[in-house]
């Protein structure tokens, strides 16, 4: 373990040698899953050698696998992928679609989560006056609460006080600040932690909150273990008096399991100060490395009575894997001295019936009557959102929506490309962000509305992931987020037709072969 200048570091420097790669326990986890599919594509291909009969009978099969395709609950883009896939592969294909739409892997995760759901619908109380003020009923927000109630246990709250983060480095300093002040519980969970300056500081507070005798808890996605983080770091962080668990962790099985990642970035102190929004706990996040230019992200600060909603959310995924369920640190909080607004925090679980992201992004879409301002870092839009995006802009509404210029993933980016065209000539326009990657998750409408989390534009979000964002509506902060959106499209280029027509030929093509596969990706 190193400690140097407040820095923790409980990994040794990661070496990116090619021989370390090799013998990482990454490379035994991708090869064994490797070898599981080439076993069953030579299967398959056998049979088709061998059987030809049999192989016939498959492709019968598959034939009435269209039918049952088409009688899944699936976005309507997504069942054209399917199509393509039968239609090219009728035995590999049918066989993944029925793998996936039974989802294999996951059946005791996703039975914990919804006993837990319904354990704690009515676990937070509801507050009657907020439900019947007049600027709530007609806005529609009490609308979009009842329907948020269908999935779990969050009501809408006043006595709340929201502080926005334009970027990463504001959230880290105030982070710092408020887990200084912690005295009962601190409770963490992002989707990347890795070890550097950012979580060095971190971990040094919570190594001696921990002395003071804070409980401190912190999961973090399992992906983190063949990226950021050891398999056993779980264990290192219990030498320093730290509960720690890897969301679904990895394993060498070739499982739906891996589809469903915890993407949400919480944190409670003491049930009174809640943070949420785009920002990891990795260097680049406060620009202390650069990896794909300037690292633009969003992060609010909550304190008072809307805390409880993501204090009840971490102890919902905490709890998943605990043999019996502990809410014993799910408190009121202490209302602050001022508030504004209404604040309504909310998370979106992949396990049950209801697309709560991508509905609650269309509820603002749909009630706006001036503009819709958007920050995302990836656009890979399902049917159903881009017409909500492009009727938007047809009916009158500002739409503008800041993409990143410099991509993570340029499949993604070419992916983004492709509904370029539609969206700007319904009159949605997009921008890029030049000095580099934006990473906020942000909706802004006409004064009032606001959204900022982890939900972005694209199917690993809107569908796969467990996902929070805190809602607001007439905060004090909208006033910030609407301030930092201008002072953002000030540094951007604005796609138009000239600039989609001069795209490289290149990036089309990438573009338009991944859109046959984007609800897979």
């Amino acid at each position: 373990m190193e400690n140097n200048e407040n820095i923790i570091r409980l990994l040794p420097r990661r070496k990116k040698e090619l021989l370390k790669i090799v013998f990482s326990r990454f490379f035994v986890i991708f090869l064994l899953i490797l070898i599981q599919f080439a076993l069953t594509l030579a299967f398959t291909t056998w049979l088709y050698t061998q059987f030809r009969i049999i192989y016939a009978v498959y492709r019968i099969f598959a034939f009435f696998m269209i039918f049952y395709l088409f009688r899944c609950e699936m976005d309507s883009t997504a069942k054209l992928t399917w199509l393509l896939i039968i239609a090219v592969a009728p035995i590999t294909g049918s066989v993944l679609l029925i793998y996936t739409q039974h989802e294999f892997g996951h059946n005791l995760i996703r039975k914990r989560s919804l006993e837990l759901t319904e354990a704690t619908r009515n676990m937070l109380p509801y507050q009657p006056d907020v439900m019947n003020d007049e600027q709530i009923q007609r806005s529609g927000t009490d609308d979009l609460c009842r329907y948020l109630s269908r999935t779990g246990c969050f009501p809408i709250y006043s006595g709340t006080d929201v502080t926005y983060f334009p970027c990463g480095e504001k959230k880290f300093e105030a982070l710092l600040e408020e887990l200084e002040k912690a005295q009962k519980f601190i409770y963490m969970e992002y989707f990347i932690i890795d070890e550097g300056y950012m979580w060095g500081r971190v971990l040094s507070i919570l190594a001696e909150k921990v002395r003071q005798g804070v409980e401190v808890r912190v999961m973090y996605d399992g992906m983190c273990e063949i990226t950021t983080l050891s398999h056993d770091y779980p264990k290192r962080m219990a030498e320093l008096g730290i509960k720690c668990k890897a969301f679904a962790p990895i394993r060498p099985v070739l499982s739906t399991y891996y589809n469903y990642r915890d993407h949400r970035k919480i944190l409670v102190i003491d049930g009174n100060v809640a943070f949420n929004g785009g920002v990891n706990l990795a260097d680049e996040y406060i620009n202390r490395t650069e990896r794909f230019g300037h690292w633009k992200d969003a992060a609010v600060m909550l304190k008072g009575d809307a805390v409880q909603s993501f204090t009840l959310m971490f102890l919902h995924m905490w709890n998943i894997t605990e043999g019996t369920p502990d809410w014993s640190n799910l408190i009121q909080p202490q209302r602050p001295d001022k508030f504004s607004g209404f604040v309504l925090p909310y998370s979106d679980c992949p396990l049950d019936e209801d697309k709560v992201g991508e509905s609650v992004y269309m509820d603002i879409l749909s009630r706006a009557t001036t503009y819709v301002h958007i920050m995302t870092p990836y656009l890979i839009l399902d049917g159903e959102l881009e017409a909500a995006l492009t009727f938007a802009a047809k009916r009158g509404i500002d739409v503008k929506i800041i993409l990143p210029g410099i991509p993570d993933k340029k499949g993604a980016f070419a992916l983004a490309q492709t509904h370029y065209s539609s969206l700007v000539k319904a009159g949605v326009k997009i921008y890029e962000y030049t000095p580099g990657f934006v990473h906020s998750k942000v909706f802004l409408a006409d004064g009032e509305k606001a959204v900022v989390g982890t939900i972005n534009l694209d199917y690993r979000s809107l569908y796969h992931h467990f996902e929070c964002a805190t809602y607001m509506y007439r905060t004090d902060c909208i006033k910030d987020i609407e301030t930092d959106f201008d002072a953002t499209l000030a540094l951007c280029r604005m796609v138009t037709t000239d600039t989609i027509k001069n795209t490289k030929l290149s990036v089309r093509i990438r573009g338009s072969l991944l859109k046959l596969i984007a609800p897979l990706m």
